[in-house]
């Protein structure tokens, strides 16, 4: 299987740089290809320009070599921090360029852009794997795990791909040595989990 693994930190010795890694190890010890993308560390441009913004523009040769990565992947492993609720603004910007019409989704024929796209990522399954600092129950009760609704629903819900899984780790800032380490083997069978060694 082709694996795409996206990861949004600007820190090299982060938590996310330790899940990315356990991610793309397990997933290449299971015979998978994976397109493996730090999007700090290639410098990705987040920013969307009005060209780039209808079906079929042209595209930087880094942008078209996402979003054909991402067309072609049976899974999707993506690794963030939570900031404010969202992704890190590299990340938002990823979604802006590569989630993209033509690629991602389609709106059916007489839809001017105002109805429910038609997905059309391949993908399987797709894993978020998130850190934070806010405790899990005030995530949810206080400000209703917006991270959960965008991936699930804003986004690859609506490009076809209805597994979509996410765990949050945390508080990170606070966390021991064997807390990290036992959410890295947490990782590790997740993605055994969801992408199998092939057969």
């Amino acid at each position: 299987m082709k694996i795409s693994v996206i990861l949004a930190h600007p820190d090299a010795e982060s938590f996310n740089h330790g899940i990315a890694a356990t991610a793309e190890a397990a997933l290449k010890s299971n015979g998978h290809e994976v397109f493996f993308h730090d999007l700090y560390a290639e410098g990705f441009d987040p920013l969307l320009s009005a060209a780039e913004i209808p079906k079929g523009a042209k595209l930087d040769a880094l942008t078209a070599q996402h979003c054909a990565e991402i067309a072609a992947a049976d899974g999707i492993v993506i690794v963030h921090p939570n900031w404010w609720g969202q992704p890190p603004a590299v990340l938002k910007g990823w979604i802006d360029r590569v989630i993209r019409p033509g690629v991602a989704y389609e709106f059916i024929e007489g839809d001017g852009g105002e109805g429910v796209p038609a997905g059309l990522l391949n993908a399987r399954a797709v894993l978020v794997f998130n850190t934070s600092n806010t405790a899990a129950a005030r995530e949810r009760e206080v400000f209703g795990d917006p991270l959960d609704t965008i991936w699930k629903n804003c986004i690859f819900g609506l490009c076809g791909v209805t597994n979509v899984q996410r765990r949050m780790f945390g508080i990170v800032v606070t966390s021991s040595r064997e807390e990290r380490a036992g959410w890295l083997r947490e990782v590790a069978e997740t993605v055994d989990g969801h992408f199998p060694a092939c057969v």
